[in-house]
């Protein structure tokens, strides 16, 4: 396994350390230390991605492996900040169904024609909001949100100052418009190895 398909692997392995973190540990001192293992975790997608290309490593793993690595990344992320009640349940199901939705498809075409199919543009683009958008879900209410709560600014399910992020909620709209475009995209671009006809 070359270097950097480890660093994929280690972003999986890092995926139930912050779990743990960020449900065990109170708050605020949880959300802050989740933040860091989750932007470093992060940071490894654009690291392992630059050495493959640079080094010439691309491989059917790596390509199968890192986008898989960055959806459990950010599914976990969603999930835990929708139980701290700072993202609406829509939202959520949103960006899991698209997920899941390009993973049938990947593996069809894996199984069917042996295709593995990279990330496009608006995917990576897509990845990169969400990651954004988590993490400021993460740290905005310990850094801002009580002075965001005072002035009246809680938007979407920010009703304390434990849950109030402006920047963060309005960057998962993004990341929510980001979703459901390149779901779009990836369906037509791809609807050939959904032949119901075989």
């Amino acid at each position: 396994m070359n270097f950097p398909n480890k660093l994929t692997l280690l972003r999986v392995l890092m995926i139930p350390v912050y779990l743990v973190v960020m449900l065990a540990v109170p708050w605020p001192v949880g959300p802050l230390v989740g933040a860091a293992i989750y932007a470093l975790a992060s940071a490894t997608d654009a690291i392992d991605g630059y050495l493959a290309r640079k080094n010439n490593q691309v491989t059917d793993f790596g390509k199968f492996l890192d986008p898989l690595a960055d959806k459990m990344l950010v599914i976990t992320a969603l999930v835990v900040l929708q139980y701290m009640e700072m993202i609406h349940p829509v939202i959520t199901v949103i960006i899991i169904a698209r997920e899941l939705m390009v993973t049938s498809i990947r593996l069809i075409a894996a199984s069917s024609v042996g295709k593995v199919i990279a990330a496009g543009w608006w995917g990576k683009a897509k990845t990169v909001t969400q990651m954004i958008a988590t993490l400021l879900l993460m740290v905005e209410p310990v850094l801002l949100g009580r002075w965001e709560y005072e002035l009246g600014l809680p938007i979407l399910t920010g009703s304390t100052p434990e849950t109030t992020a402006v920047l963060g909620t309005l960057m998962l709209y993004v990341a929510t418009l980001l979703t459901l475009i390149s779901g779009a995209e990836y369906l037509i671009k791809n609807w050939k190895y959904l032949d119901y006809r075989k």
